[in-house]
């Protein structure tokens, strides 16, 4: 059996949704970010960086989407959201990737502004310059997954792979920003086939998700 630790609405989403997609035998134990749990003693045992999410297995644990969601979709060959072609694999998990170090980071930097400037003892005007800064990049990213979403079903293309919960994330994330994301059309329409997957839902319904209440 599966373990993965968990905060609803953070980026660990997707690796829950994997996991419910593939019918996996798993239990979901949640991490309470916001009263700090993931800096304590015991979570830093299970990662160091205090981050989720985390996958145990057995006695090991993997960290870090770029790592967790491959991994999960090999396990489970028969739900078909691997790309049987090793190229297009490899370019599923550069979008994975580009996720996970680019867009991801972008969020942070327009969410925390003051944890890149050095604390909140900083000016005011620069945290706000910077904040700007990172809800453009921020933007400039979602765009970009809308512009990759163009004529495609799904985000590789025609088959659903674990890519797809991954940029879930984010276009929550930036109606969390309330960025005006049905501007983006090609988006906006793939976030409403993923609702239609029924473990989509049942994940985003247990995390409580805002997008359910949106749509």
């Amino acid at each position: 059996m599966f373990v993965l630790y968990y905060s609803p609405g953070s980026c660990s989403t997707a690796a829950h949704i994997l996991l419910e997609e593939c019918g996996a035998d798993y239990q979901a134990k949640r991490v309470n970010l916001a009263a700090g749990e993931q800096r304590t003693e015991e979570y830093r045992k299970i990662n160091i960086h205090g981050k989720v999410p985390a996958l145990e297995i057995g006695d090991r644990i993997i960290t870090q989407n770029a790592a967790i969601l491959p991994f999960i979709s090999g396990q489970f060959p028969e739900s078909n959201f691997t790309p049987p072609d090793p190229i297009d694999y490899a370019k599923c998990v550069e979008l994975v990737g580009w996720l996970a170090s680019a867009v991801h980071p972008a969020f942070g930097l327009a969410l925390h502004p003051e944890r890149p400037a050095g604390g909140e003892d900083i000016e005011e005007s620069t945290i706000d310059l910077i904040s700007k800064n990172g809800h453009n990049i921020f933007w400039n990213n979602l765009s970009e997954i809308n512009d990759r979403l163009e004529g495609k079903t799904w985000v590789m293309g025609p088959q659903y792979t674990f890519a797809d919960p991954y940029a879930l994330v984010f276009y929550a994330w930036g109606k969390r920003l309330e960025q005006p994301m049905s501007q983006l059309e090609n988006y906006t329409a793939w976030k409403d086939r993923m609702l239609e997957r029924p473990a989509v839902r049942r994940v985003l319904e247990k995390e409580n998700s805002a997008l359910l209440k949106a749509a």
